[in-house]
């Protein structure tokens, strides 16, 4: 026996096209009090959403059309003055700027596949269960992540700094000589600092991920006679392709950002300079030339590289899956 749900009834001099109208009213109704709790549950997040990015972004923008100006050869009073695109053209001409987008590119490129595949199988390798202690396990290769990244920055400081590095030392007895901050090693470093705070992090996002897996699939490719390997590869990870895109964006995202790692290491490093990457660039021009206009222009086409970045992967995931429907 199923419930029905009976209209009010209609007053008896009412005519028959009153029905259709008290409906509409109906679901008028229902649909402002959606509307009202929507506008509820998003303003927080708008609210923040203008706080902390369109404001500030805002402040940008208006601040890289301006710069300060002394008049007089330099001896009057500084004022703001108009600039127009001056700064960008600053920015998009200066060698140290177009410098550190070909660090961060060629740090992009080695580090986001290093964290994507390695955090893949690490939770390939807890999900099929090869692991013992598989609590133990994730809660180590987590912890990392737990560390502050300045903290984490001055460990692996004190272990590529020669003269009281271990590992340095341990290289030396076996008459290994290494400079684990030269020319050609300094980015390594990098990402290795990188990689051992965040694959963790990204290990338990796709093992999340693989846990909400069907495991009727995961059976059907046993009985098919699929071995560990290609299970992991055939059948899981096509399942989890949604969290690998979206890792790989942030670890993009961030990636772009390159900051507290070559800030630190440039105390023991003649190869890192104040302007190794575009953040160190836009912080040496705030604080130390003092030129908040062209910092902020540099933070401008910062921001709008990220962007197009992000939309890129995002339009070329979206083609993919596009034609794999097909």
């Amino acid at each position: 026996m199923t419930a029905t749900t009976t209209q009010p009834p209609l007053p008896a001099s009412a005519p028959p096209s009153a029905a259709p109208a008290v409906d509409r009213r109906a679901r008028k109704a229902a649909r402002r009090r959606q509307l009202t709790a929507c506008g509820v549950l998003m303003t927080p997040f708008f609210a923040l959403l203008v706080t902390v990015f369109l404001i500030p972004v805002g402040t940008a923008v208006y601040l890289s059309f301006y710069s300060d100006d002394q008049p007089g050869l330099g001896f009057g009073p500084e004022r703001t003055v108009f600039v127009g695109l001056r700064s960008y053209g600053a920015v998009l001409t200066d060698p140290t700027f177009l410098g550190g987008l070909g660090t961060v590119a060629l740090y992009c490129l080695i580090y986001i596949p290093l964290m994507v595949v390695g955090a893949l199988a690490l939770a390939l390798l807890l999900d099929s269960g090869a692991v013992k202690l598989r609590a133990w396990a994730q809660l180590g290769l987590f912890l990392p992540h737990a560390v502050p990244g300045i903290i984490a920055a001055l460990i692996w400081l004190y272990l590529y700094t020669p003269g009281i590095s271990p590992v340095i030392d341990l290289f030396a007895r076996a008459d290994i000589t290494i400079d684990l901050l030269g020319v050609h090693t300094v980015i390594p470093s990098i990402v290795n600092i990188a990689l051992w705070s965040n694959l963790g992090y990204n290990m338990v996002v796709f093992y999340a991920a693989l846990q909400a897996v069907p495991r009727e699939v995961i059976e059907a490719s046993v009985v098919d006679g699929a071995g560990p390997v290609r299970t992991a590869l055939q059948v899981k990870t096509p399942l989890v392709r949604a969290s690998i895109v979206m890792v790989a964006m942030f670890t993009l995202i961030w990636a772009l950002q390159l900051f507290t790692e070559p800030m630190l290491l440039s105390q023991s490093s003649p190869m890192i300079n104040s302007r190794f990457s575009p953040s160190m660039y836009i912080y040496d021009a705030a604080f130390t030339r003092n030129n908040y206009g062209l910092a902020a222009a540099a933070s401008v086409v910062l921001l709008l590289c990220t962007i197009a970045l992000s939309y890129g992967v995002t339009r070329w995931t979206s083609r993919a899956d596009a034609q794999e429907v097909r």
